[in-house]
């Protein structure tokens, strides 16, 4: 017989059964978090958004971000061959948005953005954020280096979308063009073709340089060439939008004006009635450009010139055609660096400015001017659309201190509008105030002593 107490310890007893679940309702549950018999096909959302939170509802009913595909996917092996003759040495002719075979000489016209994709179309309409292909965010990974495999002869042609958009092959005299909207910025959905020549570039900044050469730097002076000016297409985001907007300040209106103290001691004063003033306003933009090179987005006045860009606006957006790196022989271009998230903040900047430019006229009669206080604003809806601008560029790097000055000349590609900033004499320009202020001094001199 065995020891009893050598025997493993008794089993514990075994717990009673776990009650029984209650039965489920009869009713199908279809509220926010239901339990759901099969998930929902890919696409789709069963709830009813009425039933939501306005702010749950606007995000569910926004569209896609990425909503609008304006890439060309018969141009994706890089080669834009003549539609009549199959020729790929395409060139722009000036003056005009026209494409030229320089084999057969068979013209044609880029088909416009704004019909093309309807980007002119339901502005105040517009929920959420919609983003063209070529605005997407950017891939900082992604190379600037694109390969194309020429079809005609088996080579590789290498395109270095940091400087160029165009290459010839070295052996069968193909040309390709980066069509493909690679996720690196170098490709947007449009371009604005230059209508402005090269020599009309010149004689305008030369026209230019020649009213200020008087106060002028000598070593400006001495390297001026216009020549050297570079056709250049930079990246801007095209955006529409529908807006609210809504101000509150103070509003005066003068009611009496005095003056108190004798001879030197008089002061001016003025009463006036103050008003509290508040606006609303709805409106919508259409084509507004804003920089997407962060390089032309600062602004530094004590390194650069770069707000001389902003003085040649507007250009004539609505007339852009879709991407064809045929467009951009004989012209470089810059890439964009900035996505549509670090642009928003100057896009409510100027979206603000446009509000109280709106409000304006209804606040005339506040003749002392009104003080906006609290500003606020809502973006219903924003569509953006990257594109290439043409601007011809002139510029001169003036030696001082943190590095010098980057000063430029730029020319509108399209309307010729020309402005720049010129280095200076400083010598020269106080010489001139002292002399202005000496023969002003002088004449109300003379003119004191006449009429005493």
């Amino acid at each position: 017989m065995s020891d009893p107490r050598n025997s493993p310890p008794p089993l514990p007893p075994v717990p009673p059964a776990a009650p029984t679940p209650p039965p489920l309702p009869g009713a199908a549950l279809d509220g926010p978090g239901s339990p759901q018999d099969v998930p929902p096909p890919p696409g789709s959302f069963p709830l009813d958004t009425s039933k939501l939170p306005q702010a749950i509802r606007d995000e569910i009913e926004a569209p896609d971000p990425l909503a609008i595909d304006t890439s060309a996917n018969e141009l994706k092996d890089g080669l834009n061959r003549c539609p009549k003759c199959g020729a790929t040495d395409i060139r722009p002719r000036l003056g005009t948005d026209i494409l030229v075979c320089q084999f057969c000489r068979h013209e044609w016209h880029g088909a416009r953005v704004e019909e093309a994709f309807g980007l002119g179309e339901a502005i105040g309409e517009l929920r959420g954020t919609v983003i063209a292909s070529g605005a997407r965010d950017i891939d900082a990974d992604l190379s600037a280096l694109m390969t194309f495999k020429c079809t005609g002869c088996g080579a590789e042609v290498t395109v270095n979308t940091e400087s160029t958009m165009t290459a010839r092959c070295h052996w069968c005299r193909h040309v390709f063009g980066v069509n493909e909207q690679i996720a690196n910025g170098a490709v947007p959905d449009a371009v604005l073709p230059f209508h402005i020549s090269k020599d009309d570039a010149v004689a305008r900044i030369r026209q230019f340089v020649d009213k200020r050469r008087m106060f002028a730097l000598k070593a400006f002076k001495d390297q001026f060439t216009p020549e050297n000016v570079v056709g250049v297409y930079l990246p801007y985001m095209i955006v529409d939008g529908n807006v609210s907007a809504a101000v509150a300040g103070k509003g005066e209106i003068k009611t009496r004006e005095y003056t108190r103290g004798t001879e030197k001691n008089k002061q001016t004063y003025y009463d006036a009635d103050i008003y509290q003033v508040e606006r609303q306003v709805d409106f919508t933009v259409d084509d507004l450009p804003l920089k997407s090179s962060a390089d032309r987005g600062n602004l530094d006045t004590r390194a650069n010139t770069n707000n001389i860009i902003n003085t040649i606006l507007p250009f004539d957006t609505k007339n852009a055609v879709k991407w064809n790196a045929s467009y951009l022989a004989g012209f470089t271009s810059e890439k964009r660096d900035l996505d549509v998230e670090k642009l928003r903040p100057r896009l409510e900047d100027q979206l603000l400015s446009i509000a109280r430019a709106q409000v304006e006229r209804s606040v005339n009669r506040y003749d002392r001017g009104v003080r906006w206080e609290q500003e606020q604003l809502q973006v219903h809806g924003t569509r953006w659309v990257a594109m290439y601008l043409p601007v011809w560029l002139y510029s001169y790097h003036q030696p001082g201190r943190n590095g010098g000055m980057l000063h430029y000349i730029a020319v509108n590609g399209r309307t010729g509008e020309t402005m720049g900033s010129v280095p200076v004499q400083q010598w020269k320009l106080l010489l001139a105030a002292l002399t202005t202020g000496t023969i002003i001094e002088a004449l109300a001199i003379a003119f004191l002593v006449a009429t005493t």
